[in-house]
């Protein structure tokens, strides 16, 4: 066997989404040779996933024309030859566009290639004597073999050219057996899991994921948040990503013993199980978050600007916020004045419009609403589009307005007179009740967002059309 020393690394994409085939450099002389098979740190600069490989597998194979294959495991895997030379057959056999896909290529140790989760792997041996190694990112079991997806070695489908004949090739009984194209169930895509899905938020992503079975809800009853135990219930190897729309949002409670605990148990406690678990599992974790990480002294908040919470409230959503921020794939969405399905200020002052009451309204708060709908849509965007991780503000785009504007914006939407909303100073609206301290300023700076390709509606859009439905 001749092996091309000194190679440069190099990655090539092939025709199978995800699956690279790797230049490896080989080093050698008269006594044989030397190469780095998997090396963390310059593979990930040429773009390779740091998919956290935790154990390495050998398969021996005793002469040449030895065939294995098509097996599409639950992970993903490092594939390279030790010793000797292969023909692989690589086809993808997950659900989707690039169901079907073929690629094929010879290796020599010299060559290793990444294969994703679901994409078949096969090979025939071409020299006696070959070692076929695989670096997984998940432990081999029995019970992982039920989740195999295979194809059978001579599809038609596929029509795969293997250099020996299939009919002169060594082939075990089961991979024989193996079916058909037409007869394959392709392997699901590993899940999205919302919780909180009986939240406002948890709604609108009910709405938007309608009919999408790669993604799965998960309401208060279903599983509790602040139990450890139900973490070590769940299988996170199926997963891929966390949405968590569950929070503690009774602003004023938090400020009483009962809350305070209950807010630190739910925005941090609980939220710091889902990060401890999303780092382990090599989960993508995204966490709400809320203007109120702020004091209001800034008359624009931008996602840099340092944390400075005011009330029980804000300071446990500024501690979640730097819990999820430790998980290297992280999305926190900030938010302001939420709106969706639900009791919320909107629908409390339809209300009073219909009743012909005229309300007093703060009008020294300043901020834009941030209709539910858009942050379900603005969340799936990060997503599907692959967008640099980190925290991102959302709310509804427009003018700034205080809470009196936006009342009386509601009367006048709902056939009231807009001069019937009164507004009053924070100071005068509280005085005597034990509330916490709101920031006067919540205008979130939306240009990273946008940079990130989600324009958000205009609230003004938005509220009309709330109001209508």
């Amino acid at each position: 066997m001749s092996i091309q020393f000194s190679k440069q690394l190099t990655a090539t994409e092939t025709p199978i989404p995800g699956v690279v085939l790797y230049q490896l450099p080989v080093h050698g002389d008269n006594r044989g040779w030397f190469k780095e098979n998997w090396q963390r740190e310059k593979m990930m600069a040429l773009g390779l996933p740091d998919f956290k490989p935790v154990q390495n597998n050998i398969s021996f194979n005793e002469k040449a024309g030895t065939t294995r294959g098509i097996h599409a495991e639950p992970w993903d895997k490092f594939i390279s030859v030790a010793t000797g030379k292969i023909f692989g057959a690589w086809v993808d056999l997950r659900e989707g566009p690039s169901f079907g896909a073929v690629f094929t290529a010879e290796l020599d140790p010299s060559q290793a290639i990444f294969i994703p989760r679901g994409v078949g792997n096969a090979f025939q041996t071409l020299e006696d004597r070959t070692a076929y190694t695989y670096l997984v990112n998940d432990h081999w079991s029995a019970d992982a073999q039920g989740q195999y997806t295979f194809l059978n070695l001579a599809d038609e489908t596929a029509a795969i050219r293997w250099p020996i004949p299939l009919g002169e090739a060594e082939l075990s009984d089961k991979d024989k057996a193996h079916p058909r194209h037409s007869d394959v169930t392709p392997m699901s895509a590993k899940k999205t899991l919302v919780l909180g899905a009986d939240g406002q938020l948890g709604k609108a992503l009910r709405e938007l994921y309608d009919g999408d079975t790669s993604v799965e809800f998960a309401a208060r009853g279903d599983f509790d948040i602040t139990s450890e135990a139900a973490y070590a219930q769940k299988n996170w190897k199926n997963y891929s990503t966390v949405i968590n729309a569950a929070a503690y949002t009774a602003v004023d409670q938090a400020e009483s013993p009962d809350g305070r605990e209950a807010a630190w148990r739910i925005n941090v406690t609980a939220v710091a199980h889902l990060a401890r678990t999303a780092v382990e599992h090599d989960l993508t974790l995204v966490h709400v978050s809320s203007d109120y990480v702020f004091d209001g002294a800034q008359q624009v908040h931008s996602e840099g600007e340092a944390l400075s919470p005011l009330g029980v409230y804000g300071q446990t959503k500024a501690a979640g916020d730097a819990v999820v921020s430790i998980v290297p794939r992280h999305y926190i969405v900030r938010t302001s004045w939420v709106i969706g399905e639900g009791d919320n200020f909107v629908r409390t002052m339809a209300s009073l419009a219909g009743r012909g009451i005229a309300p007093s309204v703060v009008n020294d708060q300043i901020g834009r609403l941030t209709f539910t709908q858009d942050i379900a849509a603005g969340i799936r965007h990060l997503l599907d589009t692959g967008a640099g991780y980190g925290v991102y503000n959302l709310s509804n785009d427009g003018a700034e307005q205080s809470w009196a504007d936006i009342a009386a914006d509601v009367y006048e939407l709902s056939e009231a007179s807009r001069d019937a909303v009164t507004g009053v100073s924070t100071e005068e609206y509280f005085k005597g009740k034990s509330v916490s301290p709101r920031p006067l300023n919540s205008v979130l700076d939306l240009s990273r967002i946008k940079a990130a390709g989600f324009e958000p509606a205009p609230a003004a859009v938005r509220l009309r059309d709330y109001l209508k439905s």
